[in-house]
Parts: C-alpha cells; structure tokens; sequence
C-alpha cells in the first residue's frame, strides 16, 4: 500500500484584536495632530493666493489709468446692465465687481484673479452679494468687492471713483465727511477692491452671514498704491 504523504500545514500569521486596536489608535492620534496643521496649512495657502489677486487686480487698475491719462473707468451704464442691485441688509450699495472683470477682460485673461480662493463653502459661496458673473462660457465671476464703484449716481458721488483722476477721486474723498471712509492720508490708505465681510456689529446683515468673512477675523484688502494686506476688522468671526 503506498504510504500517505504528510499535509504540510502553513503558519498562518495574522494581527490580534489588540494589535489592531493600538494602530486604529496610533492612525487616530497621527490625523488628529495632522488635521489642524493641513487645515491651517490650506488657510495660509488661501491667504497668500488672495494677496497675490488683489495685487494683480491692482495692477490691472494701474495699467488703465497709465493708457486712460490717469483716469478711472466710468463704466456705470455697464454696471446697471449688469443688474445694479443696491441691497436692503448689507452692503448698502451694489458693490460686487463683474464689471471690472468684463472691462479689464482683455487685459486681465486669469480670469481666477477676481475670485478669492477662500470663498468654496456656504454661506459665502452661495450668497449673492458675493459673486457676479461676468462671462458665461466659460462661466467667470468677480467675488471681490469694490466700494468706490458701488454707485451709479449722476452726477458721481463724492465716495465714487467713477472716470475721475486718482488724484480727484482721493481729495473728494477727504472732503466727504464720511465716517464710513476713515482717515485718509495719501493712496496708501484709499481702498480699491477688498474681500466680502459681512460685520456681526451692523444690525441690517442677514442672520446667516452675520460675522462671514473668507479670511478669520479680517479681510484682505488692495489699495490706491497697490499694496495689498490682511487687515483685522471688529465684527468678523
């Protein structure tokens, strides 16, 4: 009778429930030390990419006033074809700038400049105050806010940049008394376009955005002399 040939048994190795526990608990301990440095890795990333538009929106300000004998556009009847939009709660005024990312649309062909790179989750991202769309196909928007273009009064308010000189638009604006402007010493401190906020202290902000701002605690701002800068603001989250 042939002689049966003994089965070889494997050693089979495998993890203990122990084990498993201590590396479920090791990867746990690692992603929450991990997560709040991505996350604030990502915010730093959104900051730099914003500073980076607003100067290049600066830029493209100055650029149109060197060929346009140092004048603004007058571009009011563009902005009511837009659909002027002066709110009830906040802004008072139709601030959003799809205007400026139609005129300068030739000059200006990274359409991504004129959207701050913070501004992906609701209630910013689906408020309307904070988006126009200027172009449909592809579709491009301008998120940024630009104040001293958010009227279309005739005659030009004395706050309204609209086809005046860079130095007329400063002096009517250190002249207009208005508390809203603040002090004013020179272009450094005039604003030409600025992030969406929506101050917690001003009592006609929608419930939802009350305190929203893309930047924590403050706005990113570019001004009349092209520097742009991250500015702390009361009201903002």
């Amino acid at each position: 009778m042939p002689q049966k040939m003994p089965i070889k048994r494997q050693n089979l190795s495998a993890f203990t429930l122990i084990e498993l526990l201590v590396v479920i608990a090791i990867i746990a301990i690692l992603a929450a030390i991990l997560l709040p440095v991505l996350a604030t890795a990502k915010k730093s990333s959104y900051k730099a990419n914003c500073l980076s538009n607003l100067r290049q929106i600066g830029q493209a300000f100055s650029l149109y006033l060197s060929d346009n004998k140092d004048r603004f556009p007058d571009d009011r009847a563009l902005k009511i074809s837009m659909g002027y939009m002066p709110w009830t709660s906040w802004p008072p005024y139709d601030v959003r700038g799809g205007w400026a990312g139609l005129a300068f649309s030739n000059d200006v062909p990274n359409s991504k400049i004129w959207q701050c790179p913070a501004i992906v989750a609701p209630p910013l991202s689906t408020a309307v105050q904070c988006s126009q769309v200027y172009e449909t196909n592809p579709v491009s928007d301008v998120t940024y806010w630009l104040w001293r273009f958010d009227q279309t009064n005739d005659p030009v308010s004395s706050i309204c940049f609209w086809g005046k000189t860079a130095t007329q638009a400063v002096e009517d604006l250190e002249h207009a008394n208005n508390s809203t402007v603040g002090p004013i010493n020179g272009l450094s401190d005039v604003e030409l376009a600025v992030d969406p906020y929506f101050p917690n202290t001003i009592a006609t902000v929608q419930p939802n955005l009350l305190g929203q701002t893309p930047h924590r605690g403050g706005r990113m701002r570019v001004f009349l002399d092209y520097h742009a800068e991250f500015q702390r603001y009361p009201g903002l989250k």
